[in-house]
């Protein structure tokens, strides 16, 4: 369903998650892999599975070419009850994922930017069950605010 890519450094550094105040998430997220939706009929899908014995997203990293509807097939392979917490336009989705189950989601993600998913039970977020989903794309000029840069440290 996603295709993984290799070299996570590189990818990190093309997506702008390596630098300084620009997304301190891709800093949080040391471990798994980095995924790319697949694109077919005007929907893109992905699948998001638990690693056993890890508390990790495989992928962690997911990457959308442009905002629109994403469907996410989640398998938790891990012998412990885990859910998923994906943001959608506004909205949050939440499915429940007991041990060795699978279920699918839809969400939309219309603005390019950097989402986070994670399994809010427990305390699987503070174990590690944290992912980002970033959506590439430019904003709209008619988003964009009128004002100078800003001083970056």
């Amino acid at each position: 369903m996603a295709t993984t890519t290799p070299d996570r450094s590189a990818a990190l550094s093309e997506l702008g998650l390596d630098r300084q105040n620009d997304a301190t998430l891709g800093r949080l997220l040391t471990t798994g892999n980095i995924g790319h939706a697949e694109e077919e009929d005007g929907r893109m899908r992905a699948r998001i599975r638990i690693v056993p014995d890890q508390l990790i997203w495989d992928p962690s990293v997911l990457v959308l070419p442009h905002g629109g509807d994403l469907e996410i097939e989640f398998v938790n392979d891990d012998q412990n009850t885990h859910c998923a917490l994906v943001p959608s336009n506004g909205d949050s989705q939440w499915m429940w994922l007991p041990n060795y189950s699978r279920g699918t989601m839809h969400v939309t993600l219309d603005g390019p930017g950097y989402y986070w998913f994670s399994s809010n039970i427990g305390n699987d977020e503070g174990r590690g069950l944290i992912g980002a989903i970033v959506v590439k794309g430019a904003v709209p000029e008619s988003a964009q605010l009128d004002r100078p840069p800003q001083p970056r440290p």
